[in-house]
């Protein structure tokens, strides 16, 4: 035994030696920082300023019995006749999964592993070039013009299958639906993906669309717009076949993807839609407050769709300003990206939080 357990140690050193070629190639996401800390203003990952609806919460704890000794729905049935009723469609053009980054992995594997490339803008969510490296595909990129908006016709002339985050991430600048038909008309045969993880704030969605073109699916996610990030419930809407591409994935993959709860959650949330309109309304009001207060700081604010804000000061770095917000317990969000390294991504918090973040800031600037 004691020699079996030496000849462990000795080859205990480095155990990369097991580590597959895609393993070795890839540079995983980082995601925003999750921390403990007591007094926290946490405004870095987007998550929702309110509590989730109360609906949701009484259906959730009236699951909360034997009911989990048994497997969920594999297909999340009523979550799906929940979707499909809201958005006019059938159940069948509606899929669901584990937030919208399941969905999307589901995407890059089922559908645009089909294209030669795909096309995103060179400024987005930082995600999509670590799945296309996961999955071996050719990812193209396009500028974000001066302002951060997107080369509408740029797109339209680029080759592949195209993605796009609407509003975009982390600029939160939206396309308007006839942007959108225009992308879409440019090649009726190539597949356009919306992201609209930030539906909800203010952005015209692309399922006005559906009904027009086939060729378009729409990922969205119910941490955001329902303040159900701990749930981590997403879902794509699409023609049949396009969805048919992502439950044979799901099923080579995990057949069980959602649990109770989060089936029965999210679909009481998407029924109450009273909380919806309000709890989004108070989102975009505290927005409003806090560009503007931004703006008087000596800000450039990008025109946010979304549930946070993009702006760099017009003299003060933003790492500095990162650092003394979170010298201060106010955390936000920024990247080392040439063209961005001085902006910092703000969730809209609470109009408290709102205005504490403003205070630190004013007293720096």
């Amino acid at each position: 035994m004691g020699l079996q357990l030496n000849a462990f140690k000795q080859g205990d050193g480095d155990m990369t030696q097991f580590w597959s070629a895609v393993a070795r190639r890839l540079e995983p996401y980082v995601p925003g920082e999750q921390p403990r800390v007591a007094n926290l203003i946490k405004l870095n990952t987007n998550e929702h300023a309110l509590p989730p609806s109360p609906r949701a919460l009484q259906a959730m704890a009236a699951v909360l019995n034997e009911s989990l000794r048994r497997y969920p729905d594999p297909n999340a049935t009523s979550l799906g006749n929940a979707i499909a009723e809201q958005e006019g469609l059938q159940p069948d053009q509606v899929f669901t999964g584990n937030g919208s980054d399941e969905v999307l992995a589901h995407v890059f594997q089922g559908l645009l592993a089909a294209s030669t490339s795909f096309v995103t803008p060179d400024i987005t969510y930082s995600f999509y070039p670590v799945w296309a490296n996961l999955y071996g595909l050719a990812h193209q990129t396009l500028p974000l013009r001066e302002d951060f908006s997107i080369d509408v016709e740029g797109l339209c002339q680029c080759s592949g299958a195209i993605l796009l985050a609407n509003p975009n991430a982390p600029t939160g600048i939206a396309l308007t639906l006839d942007q959108l038909d225009k992308v879409l008309s440019s090649d009726l045969n190539r597949l356009v993906v919306v992201d609209e993880a930030y539906f909800g704030f203010g952005a015209q969605s692309a399922s006005a669309l559906l009904g027009s073109f086939p060729n378009l699916l729409i990922t969205r996610s119910l941490s955001k717009s329902h303040a159900l990030a701990g749930l981590r419930v997403g879902y794509a809407l699409g023609s049949k076949d396009l969805i048919e591409a992502l439950r044979r994935v799901k099923d080579s993959f995990n057949s069980y993807p959602l649990d109770l709860l989060a089936q029965t959650g999210a679909a009481a949330a998407l029924k109450d839609v009273r909380w919806f309109e309000e709890a989004s309304a108070t989102i975009i009001a505290n927005r409003a407050y806090l560009a503007g207060a931004l703006v008087g700081l000596g800000f450039e604010v990008c025109p946010s769709e979304a549930n946070f804000v993009f702006a760099a000061h017009q003299d003060v770095k933003g790492k500095l300003l990162f650092e003394h917000l979170r010298s201060n317990n106010i955390l936000v969000r920024r990247w080392d990206h040439s063209r961005i390294e001085n902006h910092l991504r703000i969730t809209v918090g609470t109009r408290e939080q709102c205005e504490a973040l403003v205070a630190v800031l004013a007293a720096n600037v």
